[in-house]
């Protein structure tokens, strides 16, 4: 019998700790596999510059310390304010929902699924706006402070008054141009995310409900602890990791073929040709190993650290 839950609500301090240590542990296993290819590299290439190779086996054992703590405190504060927004707006337009039979989830009811990501999406867009915004802004007031004196100072030394205030690609002065484009940061940034966020997560959710779940299906394990509380007690590596990377191979296609219709319009369809087995076959060994990854861990930590914990109802 399928069983409609919503996520209302996601518990900060459990899930910020699962989320960084996985991703730690993933940078590490990144930072490990640059270092044997990089090794392999420069055994392969068979040059007896073994001072270059000290470098390059220096470069790697540092990156294996530092690019996991990187990581760990970078998870921790996108995952902070991620999971603040999810919990704050999910009491206001609800939240994802799962259709769940058993421990097996068959479907993601589209809209709700779309709706809070892509609003997610926005207010990070938002953010980033606002930061790119008020880096440009003093330099757009410089500029168009500065440009006017230069332009009636090389007039004055020249003697002449055909010079003119430059202008920015989009035609308008440069001063301009920095408050058009701080405005267009800032509300027209993340209006296009929302837009463009909406209808991506929408196809993610249809490819998952009408396709992915016909070769497998997310299958993850809930405890409850206490009424609606739950705690996500361990996740199906093999199955989870099979419906996310046959969602993303389905997007590998479409992407090949947008790519291949571009080489067939400039005349070079055979450039084009490898692009829908290229991008399918990649994306989907990529999100297999990762998905794959991500359950065998959170399964391992899950139990010395305690699970992600859910409000649902």
């Amino acid at each position: 019998m399928v069983d409609i839950k919503e996520i209302k609500n996601i518990e900060l301090a459990p899930f910020i700790k699962m989320s960084s240590s996985i991703t730690a542990i993933l940078a590490f296993i990144t930072a490990v596999v640059l270092l044997i290819i990089l090794t392999v590299l420069e055994l392969a290439a068979m040059v007896p510059q073994y001072g270059l190779f000290r470098i390059i086996a220096g470069f790697g054992v540092s990156f294996i310390i530092i690019y996991p703590i990187i990581a760990f405190f970078i998870t921790i504060s996108v995952s902070f304010l991620t999971i603040v927004l999810y919990n704050t707006l999910s009491s206001k337009i609800g939240g994802i929902e799962l259709e769940l039979d058993g421990s097996q989830v068959t479907g993601i009811p589209i809209v709700p699924f779309a709706l809070i990501m892509a609003s997610i999406e926005a207010i990070w867009a938002f953010i980033i706006g606002l930061f790119l915004a008020a880096l440009i802004i003093p330099i757009s007031t410089l500029t168009s402070g500065i440009i006017p004196v230069l332009t009636n100072e090389f007039s004055t030394v020249f003697n002449t008054s055909s010079l003119s205030f430059p202008t920015g690609p989009t035609g308008v002065t440069a001063g301009t141009e920095g408050i058009i484009l701080d405005v267009s940061l800032i509300i027209g940034l993340p209006i296009f995310v929302f837009v463009f966020g909406f209808i991506g997560q929408s196809i993610i959710a249809i490819l998952y409900n009408y396709l992915a779940t016909k070769v497998s299906r997310i299958k993850i394990e809930f405890t409850t602890i206490a009424g609606n509380l739950n705690e996500l007690k361990s996740i199906s590596a093999l199955p989870t990791a099979l419906a996310v990377a046959t969602i993303f191979a389905i997007t590998g296609f479409i992407n090949g073929l947008y790519l291949l219709v571009g080489y067939m319009m400039a005349g070079s369809a055979i450039s084009g040709i490898i692009y829908p087995i290229k991008d399918p076959v990649g994306n989907f060994v990529e999100y297999f190993i990762v998905v794959a990854l991500i359950a065998l861990i959170y399964n391992f930590m899950a139990p010395r650290i305690g699970g992600i914990k859910l409000m649902l109802k």
